[in-house]
């Protein structure tokens, strides 16, 4: 049989199937996938206040720091990684201030009056068995690596009794 010059056969992958397979991944990923709570130690009693809001975001950075009390020390739990003790905590919070620091740096924003200040909000979600003075550290230690926004998270009570 000849095929005559005039009748080409033009042939194109139907791509629908593909596609519909990818976005249902997409849609997939983004419902499991919760960063948030990787963040977040559930372990913790937050305590319960009356007057508790929630924390807000104005578009700079959050720092969520997990603070509770292990065997008389301080332990500051983030992304399910554990730092024990004050040299510890201090340590990590060094680098993180450097780390924001020279973000801030090479992104042209300007540092608060010029006073090496932080934009990150750093949001402390304490036990409510943890002593102040453990809390009083990781706040001390934030504000010598320059942080100066503080967010204490707690439970409001009429949330906490529904």
């Amino acid at each position: 049989m000849s095929h005559s010059a005039g009748s080409e056969v033009k042939s194109e992958p139907n791509l629908t199937p593909i596609l519909d397979m990818v976005f249902q991944l997409i849609t997939f990923f983004m419902l499991v996938i919760n960063f948030k709570s990787a963040e977040m130690d559930m372990t913790l009693n937050l305590p319960v206040i009356g007057s508790a809001r929630p924390v807000a975001d104005h578009g700079e950075g959050v720092l969520v720091l997990n603070v509770k009390n292990v065997g008389g020390q301080p332990a500051v739990t983030f992304y399910g990684r554990t730092l024990l003790g004050a040299d510890q905590v201090r340590g990590y919070l060094a680098g993180e201030g450097h780390a924001s620091m020279m973000k801030q740096k090479l992104t042209r924003e300007d540092i608060d009056s010029g006073k090496g200040e932080l934009k990150e909000t750093i949001v402390i979600r304490a036990d409510d068995r943890t002593p102040f003075g453990d809390v009083n550290l990781v706040v001390t230690a934030c504000q010598e690596q320059g942080y100066r926004k503080f967010a204490l998270k707690a439970l409001n009570f009429r949330s906490h009794n529904r």
